[in-house]
């Protein structure tokens, strides 16, 4: 596996300001492996999420991109090699549910409950899982609501949504748990394209702010834009990773060579 030789994009050379430019670790992977039945998705995957870092994932469908997602938020249960949080392994009973709090996920199908409203599809979580009193996670609802754009609707149910607000609203929802890092699984992929640069505007916005993010997208203009670290995966291995400038413009693995050739020839 490529490992960088110079230190990542620095906030500033890629356009976002940032508080603090401590490298504080905050999610690190080790040696992680899944296997379904035979299959095996995911090989020996090593990295680490500082504070403040916008990780972006790219490659190839089917490289085990999403998969390492859903192992990261432990929907998935890793095989082998472990995950540490603030420095502390993930282990067999840990409160998972307390876990996804602070490191919560946004998918690509919205997953929201459609007998709720906007309003209450923000609440719900906190109020079962947080125990936040119902007027206070109103509160956070609708300042989260405010924030991605869509307070205004927040009386409708998901059906009357376009999907781009129906993204944004799982945006909010995630938000409103007020995690330390979200992931984002190719959260534009099923919206139609003029509906994808409204929720790539909230997540360009989230990382101006200082959020930690780790994503998985094909839109590799915006991966190339937001991130400060890109990690390039195919046949369920990290052939390559380092700063946007590193892999975008100077790939040195071929493989990741011929995903950006496809990806700049359309």
């Amino acid at each position: 596996m490529h490992r960088p030789t110079t230190s990542r994009q620095s906030n500033k050379e890629r356009g976002v300001y940032r508080m603090s430019n401590q490298a504080t670790p905050i999610v690190q992977v080790r040696h992680l492996s899944k296997r379904f039945g035979q299959r095996t998705i995911l090989k020996d995957i090593n990295f680490t999420v500082n504070q403040g870092d916008v990780t972006t994932i790219i490659g190839p469908s089917g490289s085990g991109k999403s998969t390492l997602l859903r192992c990261l938020n432990l929907l998935e249960t890793p095989t082998g090699g472990e995950i540490a949080f603030h420095g502390k392994v993930l282990q067999e009973g840990d409160n998972i549910p307390a876990y996804r709090t602070k490191v919560g996920m946004v998918f690509q199908s919205f997953n929201l409950f459609s007998n709720m409203t906007v309003l209450q599809n923000c609440m719900v979580g906190q109020q079962k899982v947080l125990k936040r009193p119902a007027e206070q996670a109103k509160q956070v609802a609708l300042t989260y609501l405010e924030k991605v754009g869509m307070a205004q609707y927040q009386n409708a149910k998901p059906k009357q949504l376009s999907g781009g607000q129906q993204q944004r609203v799982a945006i909010a929802r995630a938000l409103a748990m007020q995690p330390e890092v979200l992931l984002f699984d190719e959260p534009t992929s099923a919206l139609d394209p003029e509906m994808v640069g409204e929720v790539l505007a909230v997540m360009r916005d989230l990382a101006k702010e200082g959020m930690t993010m780790i994503l998985v997208t094909h839109e590799m203009a915006f991966a190339r834009d937001v991130s400060n670290h890109v990690v390039f995966m195919a046949d369920g291995l990290i052939c390559e990773e380092g700063t946007p400038s590193q892999i975008f413009e100077t790939p040195q693995n071929q493989r990741t060579q011929e995903f950006l050739a496809r990806y700049r020839n359309g």
